[in-house]
């Protein structure tokens, strides 16, 4: 699964990236966690646009969002069948920019986390679901969940499940979801090659959502990582995204929320 992940690349490299016409100002981050506010790059008449979601999509036919499940990830194996995903994956086609994600190896008692992240150090454009839910009273919320796919033989020892980066030459497609079909936009959702991403232990100190700092993902010795249980906070969670009355047109800067 992906449950934590990181954007630390400066915000004119990841609007290059991703070619969105925004140019939102935000800060590195270093422990994005769910209900958290997420950069996300969408289309909007036929433009690419910068917006901010919350991770963690609550499908629009949902009554009460505080008596329904979390969905921080989507399977790519079922995103065409499930009801939660199956609007979302014909009509609200999204990315993710990370600059790596966190994952956690079990080894007995404890668990210890990795910083995994792309070899060449080019943002990732994890595939990602939205979906607007809109309340009794009209206010409305953008949510989003990251797919993730089996992994690979050579990542399966650190986890079952990898997020789903969409390659380069494929984002076009993936985006396009008035030219290309759910179905066809299925097949471009596999995991990243053996090789293409790299990874090594870090502190525990990510296991805390308050730590949010360059320290975190630093590689550590592995005999320090067996030992190692220091936390220390640094800075406050970030905001959760609540519900909003419905939108004003585009806010130009709403990338200073993040």
């Amino acid at each position: 699964m992906c449950g934590r992940f990181v954007i630390t690349s400066p915000p004119a490299a990841v609007r290059l990236a991703f070619g969105y016409l925004d140019q939102p100002n935000f800060p590195p981050r270093y422990n994005i966690a769910p209900t958290q506010p997420i950069p996300v790059v969408t289309v909007d008449q036929g433009a690419r646009r910068f917006v901010l979601m919350r991770w963690g999509l609550i499908p629009s036919w949902v009554k009460d969002p505080r008596k329904f499940s979390l969905l921080i990830n989507a399977r790519a194996e079922t995103v065409l069948d499930k009801p939660a995903f199956r609007n979302a994956m014909k009509r609200r086609r999204c990315l993710v920019p990370a600059d790596g994600y966190y994952e956690w190896q079990r080894a007995g008692a404890r668990k210890q986390p990795f910083f995994i992240h792309p070899r060449d150090g080019v943002p990732l454009g994890l595939a990602a679901l939205a979906e607007t839910w809109v309340g009794p009273n009209g206010e409305e919320l953008d949510t989003v969940a990251i797919i993730t796919a089996a992994a690979t033989d050579a990542m399966a020892v650190l986890h079952d499940r990898v997020p789903v980066a969409i390659d380069p030459g494929d984002v076009e497609r993936w985006l396009d979801c008035a030219g290309v079909n759910a179905e066809e936009a299925a097949a471009l959702l596999r995991a990243p090659a053996d090789g293409t991403l790299i990874w090594h232990p870090v502190s525990t100190a990510v296991n805390r959502v308050a730590n949010d700092n360059a320290q975190l993902i630093l590689p550590i010795a592995e005999e320090a990582a067996a030992v190692e249980t220091i936390i220390e906070p640094t800075r406050p969670p970030a905001k959760t995204i609540g519900p909003r009355k419905p939108l004003p047109p585009p806010d130009r800067g709403q990338g200073s929320l993040f």
